[in-house]
């Protein structure tokens, strides 16, 4: 009987190992060190780029016998068969291939960068603006939310409605709460892949942009006990007192100079009431509409034409251009590597741009904030004990030409924005009497940063007919909560893989 356990326990260990996807890694064949977003093209079907550390998945189904071609501006491309990819231990490296723009022959070699940006600056609605013709693309994208607190404190300051002993049982909740808020900041992961269709159409003489979202799969990592937002702090922490105080009163809550005239019950007969009495309360937004406002904000805040995070592709007199040098690209087309750095008040960022020769596309784009430089933010610390600014802006873009329509489209983004946030505000819960007096009044201060990633993925982009788009299905859907990354769940459709600190990430439960 021990061996038949023993038997049957190799066997599934080795069906596990089967059904999941194999990562692979893309290294620099020189340096070792991982090649982030480079371009892998599984078969005839499949187009991914690797993650921020260089790993890509490779789906089940993958034959022994099928190619996986590996592309990065800067080096040159290799072909390599899954069964050769399995002998050389799932490792690909890549031979850089860089020139100098001296010894490269090309026809604008003399021209001077700011010639060369006045170009891209001329192309861009020839090489970006989209067609009138519908499209359809895979869409994957992945969400990261992260809270760091740098102090949190919760601090009852007098309690009419609490006994010495149950003040003290609050007491140790807001401790523990505070604790874990510190020492292990919440998290949240959103996936979710979808076939994304849009169109533009001319209405009263200005064009309007349409579009529609089928989402296939979605999943969340969520500590629903812990809230990422500086929004729902508030409630996060109020929440803390609700089974605390007495169901069958009433109150209203005040928080700052502000009061909140609304009646409050923890009863859930009153809530339940109140509930069927409001129907026609706006609705809360459904999955479908917050995953679509993702994708068009995203394609909106990138796109090289109007895009708030790209002002340095067009806004020529604010930034200072260095040349650095050329490169090419898998299919040898000449691409200049161009610095970018502030050079009026109004520029932002500093970075690197990828303009292709052949026609003065910027075809990637890396940036970050300059040293010194902000976004803006409110600064009500003293009025209402608020203050925020952003302070972390930085991306990586990659656009790619679609081989029917010449127009490029954002193939891949990794966007990373993060806030600083101040805040100290007194959360009153006053008992609706003739006196009104209070019940609770605690003080909550917190300080840290809250910081948002963003990675979009365009795994492929088709036109259609306008008969083609009006048939194209946007139901709503549900994300599938886990407590950490599973990556059966995902195992028929193509992702991004996700990097060891989403992989090693879990619920406290």
């Amino acid at each position: 009987m021990l061996k038949q356990l023993l038997f049957f326990g190799f066997l599934l260990v080795q069906f596990l190992s089967v059904a999941q996807n194999k990562t692979a890694t893309i290294l620099d064949a020189n340096s070792n060190e991982s090649i982030p977003y480079a371009n892998i093209k599984i078969g005839t079907q499949t187009n991914t780029v690797s993650n921020g550390e260089g790993k890509f998945s490779i789906p089940t189904d993958v034959k022994d016998e099928t190619v996986i071609e590996v592309s990065y501006i800067g080096y040159a491309s290799t072909n390599i068969t899954l069964e050769k990819l399995k002998s050389l231990d799932y490792v690909i490296k890549l031979v850089p291939a860089v020139y100098e723009l001296n010894n490269v022959d090309v026809s604008d070699k003399k021209e001077d960068v700011n010639a060369i940006m006045a170009k891209v600056k001329a192309n861009l609605k020839e090489n970006y603006l989209t067609t009138s013709t519908p499209s359809k693309s895979t869409i994957f994208i992945r969400e990261q939310t992260a809270f760091k607190a740098k102090q949190f404190k919760l601090e009852i300051e007098k309690s009419t409605g609490f006994s010495k002993s149950k003040l003290k049982e609050v007491n140790a909740e807001i401790k523990s709460f505070a604790s874990r808020m510190t020492k292990t900041p919440p998290r949240e992961f959103k996936d979710f892949l979808g076939i994304y269709g849009s169109q533009v159409t001319k209405k009263d003489d200005k064009m309007v942009n349409s579009s529609k979202l089928n989402v296939l799969k979605a999943t969340v990592i969520r500590d629903e006990n812990r809230s990422v937002s500086i929004d729902d702090l508030e409630k996060t922490a109020g929440n803390l007192f609700l089974k605390h105080l007495d169901t069958t009163k009433f109150y209203r809550t005040k928080s700052g100079w502000f009061g909140s005239r609304d009646t409050i019950s923890f009863s859930k007969e009153f809530n339940k009431n109140r509930k069927r009495g409001n129907k026609t309360e706006k609705q809360q937004p459904k999955n479908v509409s917050g995953a679509k406002s993702t994708i068009v904000s995203t394609q909106t805040q990138t796109h090289p034409l109007y895009g708030t995070k790209t002002d340095f592709i067009r806004q020529n007199d604010w930034y200072k251009y260095t040349l650095d040098g050329a490169v090419f690209t898998d299919d040898y087309k000449l691409v200049y590597v161009i610095k970018f750095q502030p050079k009026k008040g109004k520029a932002k960022y500093e970075g690197t741009l990828y303009v292709s020769e052949n026609d003065f596309a910027v075809v990637k784009a890396t940036y970050t904030l300059a040293k010194g430089k902000t976004l803006g933010g409110i600064n009500l610390k003293w009025i209402l004990g608020v203050k925020v600014f952003e302070n972390v802006s930085s991306g990586t873009l990659i656009y790619k030409e679609n081989p029917t329509t010449k127009k490029y489209y954002l193939q891949y983004a990794s966007l990373e924005d993060g806030q600083y946030f101040y805040l100290n505000r007194p959360l009153k819960f006053i008992e609706l009497t003739d006196e009104e007096r209070d019940v609770l009044a605690l003080d909550i201060k917190a300080e840290g940063d809250m910081l948002d990633k963003i990675e979009y993925l365009n795994l492929e982009q088709k036109e259609l007919s306008a008969t083609e788009f009006e048939n194209l299905k946007e139901p709503d859907f549900k994300y599938i909560k886990m407590n950490k990354y599973d990556p059966k769940v995902w195992k028929e459709f193509t992702t991004l893989e996700p990097a060891e600190e989403m992989k090693q990430f879990s619920i406290e439960k």
